[in-house]
């Protein structure tokens, strides 16, 4: 099926699985929007993204997640250039570390709890609402939460907070599916395990390798692993595919 040029917004589009995505969508002719919190980062995914592809067909800005009035300017300025958003790709999220790695729930105190839930969790649904009645006035749209595999059953890295607002992300899933499916839109959870992104940082670490002799596919995946699921949740093939979950994570899930 022949896949016209969409507008397409990836959250934490700036790295590791966001940054693959936004290369999957541009490459399928898709116009691609990203955003990012920190501004060196964008400004390197922008110059990166840019020379890659049409420098016309990408917008990088910096928006955190955290600050509402930030994501409806986004919004705005985006539908000011472009028109309204086709595609969102709910990818941005933080995951807060203890000194010797997974944070002890005993130990989250209320700030750090609060910020993460409003990044990887209110953060996507604001995001979210600022696109679906676009989206059913076109009536297309295609929206792909990035939840985890911890999100999924009992974590063995992830802090409390983390693993919260991952499992939070299907919650949300379930909630638009009724309302917008029959306005062309679907919504769909991918949830990728153990991914070699800058979020773990090196493969080689105790954890990493750890992690590795859980996972079947014995090898930690890599992002454009990831952003293929994505891009086809995102494309007109996967117009029956709706509030579903996705696992990207080299058998880890599977049932012994």
């Amino acid at each position: 099926m022949s896949e016209p040029s969409r507008i397409a917004v990836v959250t934490g589009g700036t790295s590791g699985i966001g940054l693959a995505t936004a290369r999957k969508l541009l490459t399928a002719g898709h116009r691609v929007a990203v955003f990012s919190h920190r501004a060196d980062v964008v400004a390197e995914a922008s110059a990166s993204l840019s020379a890659e592809f049409d420098p016309s067909q990408v917008v990088a800005r910096v928006v955190d997640l955290a600050k509402p009035a930030a994501i409806t300017h986004f919004f705005d300025e985006l539908r000011s250039i472009w028109g309204i958003a086709d595609i969102l790709v709910c990818n941005a999220g933080i995951s807060p570390k203890g000194p010797n790695g997974s944070r002890r729930f005993e130990d989250v105190g209320l700030d750090e709890w609060n910020e993460v839930l409003a990044v990887n969790l209110t953060g996507a649904m604001l995001c979210c609402q600022a696109v679906v009645g676009g989206m059913r006035q076109t009536g297309f749209g295609r929206i792909v939460l990035v939840g985890s595999l911890a999100g999924r059953t009992r974590p063995h890295v992830a802090g409390p907070a983390y693993t919260a607002s991952k499992a939070g992300l299907a919650g949300l899933m379930r909630t638009l599916v009724g309302p917008f499916s029959p306005f062309g839109i679907t919504v769909n959870l991918v949830a990728p395990g153990r991914i070699s992104t800058p979020l773990i940082g090196d493969p080689h670490t105790p954890t990493n390798r750890e992690a590795v002799g859980r996972i079947p596919a014995a090898r930690l995946g890599t992002p454009e692993e990831v952003a293929a699921v994505i891009a086809f949740l995102a494309s007109m093939d996967a117009g029956f595919v709706n509030g579903a979950i996705i696992d990207v994570n080299g058998g880890e899930y599977a049932p012994a």
